[in-house]
């Protein structure tokens, strides 16, 4: 419930503090008093979009916070959802700067006006007459009908369900864009992993290919040069080992006849015996090299090749290659079990199908059974409303699509005469006769759902004094379980409210505001006199404004 509002600088109101009660409250004032204006800076605290021309003094912020129980509305979820600070006694703030910026704040936190409207819907419903034309609105009939089917949970499970098969069917329709590309792709990514697959990738192959093709390919110019140090190593005259002999030889001998030549001899020996395996080594790399021209055209083939994938394929090394195959392995072997891959999706959209299908049957039953009670209601109250004629004609049909709140097509006819034809609710009802059936539909939803702070914008407009006063009982009688406001000119409703607003204008200082202030019995008892009779008050308003009071 709106416990408190408070504004500042809104349009013609300087600054206004007033606190409110639960049950049935009551506001009135002449037409052009501010009653309007009243209602827009609570709109602002809901969420509505600001301009500079809501500032009184276009120096000054403007500021309006207004002050709720949220207690038994259950929005933890929601403030948890949108990154609200939960508190039972929740302050919604909204400042217009003078450049004309805005912002708002939730128990004293930044928010957007986004996240500020969703919760606002949650606090108060300000209804006014161009409002009605919400009834005509099949999404609103059917939350009426479902409040009354108590569908809530039906409707909870029915809309997660229908989140997975969503979800499913969006899956499919990109397995099924995919196949149809993949299809295309398939004959040539095929071609290519099996020349790729052909081509047996060994990473670091390539090295040693080049390596083996340049010994292959310089074979003459290999034995010519093996052939050479062969020579120089082992001819008996000028050779390197016959020579490294004879150094030998000769320090030898120095070594017998002095410790100190010791060391050159085994220099010498050491350097004979490394020039001796250098020898061992050429003598049997000439043995082994033999010209293998085969060889040579199939490592230059392979090579050719691989440099040729590789070009293809933009890839710099062969661990780059085989990357390129594993994946046209994945996209070949992810194609060719496509269909199965599809046949299982379908599969579980087939089993959720039924999961919705199944909520949806319960969830018609139960709007089924509960058509009458609504109809008969709606019927009744419209009776005492001033409209003893008003009938419905409700249906709700299984339809073939999965729509947000089940499967159901909804008829929801009016007629107000008796004989007439059963129409659209647009067609069939006056303005005046659309609020009345909104009234009759909150005031039934009141019984079954927690609505929150409603608040009737001259709801009554153009009904007569008895209508009026069955108007009266309606809301007051809705008070006993939430929180209700009316903004209203005729007496018999302003008489039977727990609380009395007055909005009215007053100079100060020759400037015009606007203000509401709360009035006692007496000051009631004026108020609704001067609505019967006028500002000049006769003694019959005023005893007639009592009796109705009392």
């Amino acid at each position: 419930m709106l416990t408190s509002l408070s504004i500042k600088n809104y349009a013609l109101i300087d600054n206004l503090q007033v606190d409110f009660n639960n049950g049935f409250s009551i506001i009135t004032g002449e037409t052009g008093a501010g009653k309007s204006i009243l209602l827009g800076g609570l709109s602002l605290v809901l969420g509505k979009r600001a301009d500079l021309n809501s500032l009184k003094d276009t120096t000054q912020k403007c500021i309006i916070e207004a002050v709720f129980e949220v207690s038994d509305y259950k929005l933890e979820a929601l403030f948890e959802s949108e990154d609200f600070d939960y508190e039972s006694q929740t302050i919604i703030r909204r400042e217009i700067l003078p450049s004309g910026k805005s912002r708002a704040f939730v128990n004293d936190s930044p928010v957007n006006l986004n996240s500020l409207q969703l919760l606002g819907e949650r606090l108060i419903d300000i209804h006014s007459q161009h409002q009605t034309l919400q009834l005509t609105n099949n999404e609103f009939q059917f939350q009426v009908i479902d409040a009354l089917a108590k569908n809530d949970l039906s409707l909870q499970a029915y809309q997660s369900e229908l989140k997975v098969y969503k979800k499913l069917q969006k899956e499919l329709n990109e397995l099924l864009v995919f196949q149809a590309e993949a299809i295309k792709e398939h004959d040539y990514n095929s071609f290519l992993l099996k020349e790729l697959t052909e081509a047996n990738l060994v990473d670091g192959e390539l090295e040693a290919l080049e390596e083996e093709y340049e010994t292959l390919n310089n074979m003459e110019g290999i034995k010519e040069t093996l052939s050479e140090a062969y020579q120089l190593l082992s001819d008996e005259q000028i050779g390197a080992l016959s020579t490294l002999t004879s150094l030998k030889n000769a320090f030898q001998k120095l070594s017998a006849m002095s410790s100190k030549y010791e060391d050159l001899f085994n220099r010498a020996n050491s350097s004979f015996i490394e020039m001796d395996d250098v020898f061992s080594e050429v003598n049997t790399l000439q043995e082994s090299l033999d010209a293998d021209p085969q060889r040579l055209e199939a490592v230059d083939s392979k090579l050719k090749t691989l440099h040729d994938l590789m070009q293809k394929h933009v890839a710099g090394n062969i661990a780059e290659l085989i990357e390129v195959r594993d994946k046209l392995e994945e996209k070949v072997a992810v194609t060719e079990n496509l269909d199965e891959t599809i046949a299982k999706k379908q599969r579980e959209i087939d089993v959720q199908t039924e999961k919705l299908n199944t909520l949806a049957e319960t969830i018609h039953n139960n709007r089924v059974e509960a058509i009458p009670g609504l109809k008969g209601q709606l019927e009744t109250i419209l009776a005492d409303l001033g409209m003893p004629n008003a009938q419905f004609n409700m249906d709700v049909s299984l339809g073939d699509t999965f729509l947000s709140n089940g499967k159901d097509e909804l008829s929801f006819l009016f007629s107000a005469n008796k004989g007439g034809n059963f129409n659209e609710l647009k067609k069939a009802a006056s303005g005046g006769e659309l609020s009345r059936i909104m009234l009759a539909i909150k005031s039934i939803l009141s019984k079954y759902i927690q609505l929150p702070t409603i608040m009737f914008d001259e709801i009554d407009t153009g009904v007569s004094g008895e209508i009026s006063n069955k108007m009266g009982d309606i809301m007051l009688q809705m008070s006993k379980t939430m929180q209700v406001f009316s903004i209203t000119h005729l007496p018999q409703i302003a008489a039977k409210g727990h609380s009395h607003f007055k909005v009215f204008k007053e100079d100060v200082n020759d400037v015009t505001q606007t203000n509401l202030v709360k009035l006692n019995h007496d000051e009631r008892v004026v108020e609704i006199a001067q609505m019967l009779g006028g500002i000049e008050m006769s003694s019959s308003a005023i005893a007639h404004a009592k009796e109705l009071l009392n």
